[in-house]
């Protein structure tokens, strides 16, 4: 995945892990929590929270706020995400008491397969034009969840983002500067300028920005339901615009396409059971991590510690390694989860790690396995129901492929298949979902909902997880000080797609660290950096039964909002 480092030479910082002067104490917090008792949303978008917020007022369900959100971030936000892209969710059901998870992920096209890369001798899918493209799942998602948990009509569900799309919105600071960064990776892909570059560039913070073309395929889907987008003229529209640009989506990919429910997995973290999607997605890295984690006194190292951050970094490593090696379209393989999310593998995991040095590579685990730039939101109605909701085209502006007049562009997805090893979980086959690293996130605790959450940000997202339940379970930490507390990014893992780690990789950390930290991990032999913009975008709603109370936050690192009434 594309990303903008800012590398800044390590002597021109002054570091410290209490750079705020907050009345409450808690120094790492920009502001405090919202809360409220009625409902709550949390996007990384001002107008898309307060949609939310207006769809719960009506009678909406959090579900149907959170479609409402979404179609508003798809519009405000198109680096990110779209209905071009994939759609997962947690939710909670307040009547049934339990969680839901759902995956709608698309597949591969029928008509491309690992030999179109290995004969041309491309160890990589590229990021951008016809190759990566997969079947967008997201619409088909946002029908699939109405009907199981909305309640009003998708037509108003939809409508905000319809009159944004038509009357235009300002853009906010962080897309602006996403838009400006991401677009020259796109700009000659075709459809793309005509959508995204008004004047010939992409629009500056504070300008009013138009998607008239999104606003009537909005209206499309409105109309005509998820066939309209998968067997209707968005589909005839999408088969005519990758076969004129030598692609291989086609429409038979788009009316074949279904989404699945599927089981959460979780690991008990400490008395808390943290719940993430089970693969193609890497939610199961997280569980994984924690696993090992609790065999580490965590809360004695403290936050910011040497210690705390060279186990967290291994421990990092160590579930990457299996990500990469495991990670697949489970309808094609079978992976071994219950073995990966053992006690008995975690102590094994851990028994590798040496406090004293760093590794520069780890093996996966043994196990046989058998062949066969996001957005996150999260909403919660006066009724108890809780949606954790991620969506993505993968990559910023993904393969810049807009399809001519639908205003929305395709997902890159497929830019994670492995296409060197026929043999690998995730290599490449017709129909075959690939990897994905989109997560939401969901903890609950005697069976009880406790905490709505995700962390976007491609292969920070499992990291991020882990360094949020952390800072709640064992720093204390409030919902905002949690997700505004400086993060580690560990890069350079294996992956799924083909590469393998054999220096260590580079432990990535935001200003915030003390310095006589940085250098003790240097001397552990971490490869220590500094840069900006790459540590993810946090929301989070929690629950107080007993007060029946809500809880909000959205962090700093983006333009978002939590709010409530």
């Amino acid at each position: 995945m594309k990303k903008f480092l800012i590398l800044i030479p390590i002597l021109a910082f002054t570091l410290s892990t209490s750079a705020q002067d907050r009345l409450t104490g808690e120094t790492h917090t920009t502001r405090s929590e919202i809360l409220a008792r009625n409902g709550m949303a949390a996007t990384s978008q001002p107008l898309a929270t307060q949609v939310a917020l207006d769809i719960l007022k009506k009678g909406g369900t959090a579900m149907d706020a959170a479609i409402a959100a979404n179609a508003v971030l798809g519009l405000v936000e198109p680096a990110s995400c779209g209905i071009g892209g994939d759609i997962f969710a947690i939710v909670w059901d307040a009547d049934d008491q339990k969680l839901y998870g759902f995956n709608g992920s698309g597949r591969a096209p029928q008509s491309l397969s690992i030999d179109y890369f290995m004969e041309r001798d491309m160890r990589y899918v590229p990021f951008s034009g016809p190759l990566p493209v997969t079947v967008p799942g997201c619409v088909d998602g946002w029908f699939a969840l109405h009907k199981k948990f909305g309640e009003l009509p998708m037509k108003e569900i939809l409508q905000p983002a319809i009159d944004y799309g038509r009357e235009g919105f300002p853009v906010s600071e962080v897309i602006a500067y996403e838009m400006e960064r991401s677009y020259p990776y796109s700009q000659d892909q075709p459809g793309f300028a005509e959508t995204y570059m008004p004047n010939g560039r992409p629009p500056k913070k504070g300008e009013v920005f138009q998607n008239p073309d999104l606003a009537s395929t909005y209206e499309m889907i409105a109309k005509g339901g998820r066939d309209a987008f998968y067997k209707g003229d968005i589909a005839r529209t999408i088969d005519s615009y990758m076969k004129k640009h030598d692609g291989f989506l086609s429409y038979e990919d788009l009316a074949a396409h279904t989404s699945n429910w599927v089981e959460p997995v979780s690991v008990n973290y400490r008395g808390y059971d943290i719940w993430e999607l089970p693969p193609n997605g890497q939610g199961t890295a997280a569980l994984q991590m924690l696993n090992i984690l609790e065999g580490f006194d965590i809360a004695s190292m403290g936050f910011g510690s040497t210690d705390y951050l060279h186990v967290l970094t291994e421990a990092k490593k160590l579930a990457y390694e299996d990500r990469a090696k495991f990670y697949s379209d489970p309808e094609f393989n079978d992976i071994p989860l219950e073995e990966l999310l053992s006690d008995a593998y975690a102590d094994q995991r851990r028994s590798l790690i040496d406090m004293d040095r760093a590794a520069d590579s780890y093996p996966a685990g043994d196990m046989e396995i058998e062949a066969g730039n996001t957005t996150y939101l999260t909403v919660a109605d006066e009724d108890g129901n809780m949606v954790s909701l991620i969506q993505s085209i993968y990559s910023e502006f993904a393969s810049g492929m807009v399809p001519d007049g639908l205003g929305f562009v395709l997902q890159n997805r497929g830019q994670m298949f492995n296409v060197q090893d026929p043999g690998h979980a995730n290599a490449l086959e017709p129909g075959k979902r690939p990897f994905h690293t989109i997560i939401p996130a969901f903890i609950t605790k005697d069976g009880r909902p406790v905490l709505s959450f995700g962390l976007m940000g491609g292969a920070v997202q499992p990291q991020g997880h882990t360094q949020i339940v952390v800072n709640i379970v064992d720093f204390g930490m409030n919902l905002q000080e949690a997700g505004d507390a400086p993060r580690m990014r560990h890069s350079g893992s294996s992956q799924p797609t083909g590469s393998k780690m054999t220096n260590g990789g580079t432990l990535n950390l935001e200003s915030g660290f003390d310095y006589q930290t940085v250098r003790e991990l240097e001397k552990k032999g971490h490869a220590v950096a500094f840069a900006v913009g790459i540590y993810g975008g946090y929301q989070a709603i929690g629950v107080d039964l007993p007060n029946k109370v809500y809880t909000g936050a959205s962090e700093s690192r983006k333009d978002g909002q939590a709010a409530g009434y």
